[in-house]
């Protein structure tokens, strides 16, 4: 499997999402758009993570760029997390763990000294044209609506 880099096409998608309709990459061209992996839905980390993108999305919009959440959990999960939280964005359900994989998020984690495979926390803005125009491994929650934003300007 190829490794992702900033300048390379962005990999396509069509899963479905937590309103109960498939999205795909190719729905979005013409706008920037911000994919956010995460572990899972309504967990702490994952829950500041989207409640501040939520905060932050007329920000992102000013920047012509969309919010797209993905993890493995369910559309009724998708559905339930955004409900509460009033996620306006649509979240992406990746329960086969293609998409994830394809994106190299899919890695060995450790927990308690358990190793076990999950979603490594990573955002990916990828521009106008479909290509990867930054990429933030290992996201650490607090600030990082922030740095997208900066992204987003071209910093």
């Amino acid at each position: 499997m190829a490794v992702l880099k900033v300048g390379i096409q962005a990999p396509e998608f069509s899963l479905p999402s937590g309103e109960g309709k498939n999205l795909s990459l190719s729905d979005f061209k013409g706008k920037k758009i911000v994919l956010f992996f995460y572990p899972k839905d309504m967990t702490s980390g994952c829950t500041k993570e989207a409640c501040s993108f939520q905060e932050n999305l007329g920000a992102v919009k000013r920047k012509g760029a969309v919010v797209i959440g993905v993890s493995a959990d369910s559309p009724s999960s998708h559905e339930k997390f955004a409900a509460k939280y009033n996620l306006t964005f649509p979240l992406v359900s990746d329960e086969k763990k293609e998409l994830v994989k394809k994106y190299c998020v899919w890695k060995e984690k450790s927990m308690y000294g358990k190793k076990y495979m999950g979603i490594e926390r990573t955002t990916f803005v990828i521009d106008e044209k479909g290509f990867i125009s930054h990429i933030f491994p290992k996201v650490k929650v607090e600030g990082h609506t922030e740095e997208i934003l900066q992204a987003l300007s071209g910093k």
